[in-house]
């Protein structure tokens, strides 16, 4: 009796040990609920957003943007908010939570370009951008913050250039990030705005005209891994696609390099 007890019992520990090896088994591939949480510069939305489908299309990594100035995030991250990634819109803010040990080796993940965007077409009638802005019809021009937004910094220089920093005070309209400035623009809240060369591509943007500003330094987009991540290989595999060539493609379609 004893010898048979001892066989049911040997028998019931295999099929349990087999059924929870199978369902070990089934959930090995716990990329499906693997996810990354990434500071995104609001320049960057449109095209983070179709590279994160596609990388989790292929991944089934989830990968979540936040969404806001450069310096805004950089702030949140200096005070622990729980990034995995840092997507700037400048080279200076990666470098220096990389000299701090916050960050990880700062890599450029793409070059962007101002340009000054107005919903009304007859705005791009004037023969340069310069020309557009003196117009007296023009009352309300939108530029992200000069301090927090590399975008509007690059706009603020540009206009320093030609010497219209000065005199245009009383015209500007601050927004926040460079995504509110392309906003008051597309609604009309101002009569033009100051905008990532991404914003024209958008449905939104082909209804308007733009000038680029050839004057604007150029957009240097830099980014880190954040030391704090406890997902270090979900992104490096994230980071490892921003350079792919489908990524490439999607940054193109932004007008990117």
């Amino acid at each position: 009796m004893m010898k048979c007890l001892k066989i049911v019992v040997a028998f019931v520990l295999i099929v349990l040990t087999s059924s929870l090896t199978a369902f070990a088994e089934q959930k090995a591939p716990f990329a499906a609920e693997e996810k990354i949480s990434v500071a995104v510069a609001a320049n960057f939305i449109s095209a983070f957003k179709d590279m994160a489908a596609d990388f989790e299309a292929k991944t089934k990594i989830k990968v979540e943007g936040t969404f806001s100035s450069t310096g805004n995030l950089y702030s949140q991250i200096t005070n622990g908010a729980p990034y995995d990634l840092f997507l700037s819109a400048d080279e200076e803010r990666p470098a220096k939570l990389y000299k701090d040990g916050a960050g990880g080796t700062p890599f450029i993940y793409a070059k962007g370009q101002a340009v000054l965007w107005a919903a009304n077409k007859d705005f791009c009638k004037a023969k340069t951008w310069q020309d557009a802005l003196k117009n007296d019809k023009i009352k309300k021009i939108a530029i992200a913050n000069t301090q927090t937004a590399p975008y509007g910094t690059s706009a603020m220089k540009a206009l320093e250039k030609v010497g219209m920093w000065k005199e245009l005070q009383s015209k500007l309209v601050v927004a926040q990030t460079i995504a509110q400035s392309f906003q008051y623009a597309s609604t009309e809240s101002v009569d033009a705005g100051f905008c990532a060369m991404s914003a024209t591509v958008s449905a939104e943007g082909k209804k308007g005209c733009f000038f680029v500003i050839n004057e604007a330094p150029e957009i240097i987009q830099s980014a880190c891994i954040l030391k704090r991540t406890a997902n270090r290989a979900a992104v490096e595999k994230f980071v490892e696609f921003l350079s792919s060539p489908a990524a490439k493609e999607i940054k193109v379609k932004y007008g990117y390099r």
